[in-house]
C-alpha cells in the first residue's frame, strides 16, 4: 500500500511539473564540414533559447562562420558581421540557476566580461569545462542545451588549424534550422 501511494505521488509530481509539458526543442547545424544535432531546454532556460530561436528563426545564422576553435576547450560561432544595434543583449541565466551545466557538448552563450552581454554568438564545449559554470564571483557563462549527435564535427572543427584561437579557415555555417 505505501509503495503504491509514493508511486502515485511520483506520478503526480513528474505530471504536474513544467518539464513534463514541455518539449525540448531540436536545432540542426549544418556546416561545410558536416551536421551537429542540438537539444535546447527552454524550460530551465528560456530567455537564452528564445534568444537563440529568434536568429535561428531569422536566418541569422545561415551564411555565418565557426572561427574561433581551442582543442579541448570550445568551438565559437555565430554571424557576428550581420549583428545590427537592434540586437540586445540578453540577461545571463546562470548554470547555477537553470542548473545546465557546461560540460561535453553544452551549447552554451557567448559574452564579454559583462556577464549581461550575450547577444547572438555561441559556443560548443569539446570536453567538460567546469570553470564555465561560475563561482563565488563568476555568474558562469549560460548554457542552453547539448548536442545530441556530430560531437565528431564539433571535435574535427576543434582541431583544426588556428592561430591566437582563430581557424585559419573558418567552418561555415550553411545554415541552422529547428528541426521537426
Amino acid at each position: 500500500m505505501v509503495y503504491r501511494v509514493l508511486l502515485v505521488l511520483a506520478l503526480v509530481v513528474v505530471l504536474t511539473s513544467p518539464r513534463a509539458f514541455a518539449a525540448d526543442v531540436r536545432v540542426a547545424i549544418v556546416t561545410d564540414r558536416g551536421e551537429i544535432e542540438v537539444v535546447l531546454d527552454p524550460v530551465r532556460a528560456p530567455i537564452t533559447v528564445k534568444n537563440f530561436l529568434s536568429f535561428v528563426d531569422a536566418k541569422f545564422y545561415d551564411g555565418g562562420t565557426f572561427f574561433r576553435a581551442i582543442p579541448g576547450f570550445v568551438i565559437q560561432g555565430g554571424n557576428k558581421p550581420h549583428e545590427s544595434n537592434a540586437d540586445k543583449p540578453i540577461v545571463l541565466e546562470p548554470p547555477i540557476k537553470t542548473g545546465i551545466r557546461n560540460t561535453d557538448g553544452a551549447i552554451s552563450m557567448a559574452r564579454t566580461n559583462d556577464p549581461d552581454s550575450a547577444v547572438s554568438e555561441f559556443f560548443i564545449c569539446d570536453g567538460d569545462q567546469a570553470r564555465l559554470d561560475g563561482g563565488m564571483n563568476d555568474p558562469g557563462y549560460a548554457a542552453f542545451g547539448h548536442v545530441l549527435k556530430g560531437m565528431e564535427i564539433v571535435r574535427l572543427i576543434a582541431r583544426l588549424p588556428a592561430q591566437n584561437q582563430m581557424l585559419v579557415a573558418p567552418v561555415k555555417i550553411v545554415r541552422i534550422y529547428r528541426e521537426p
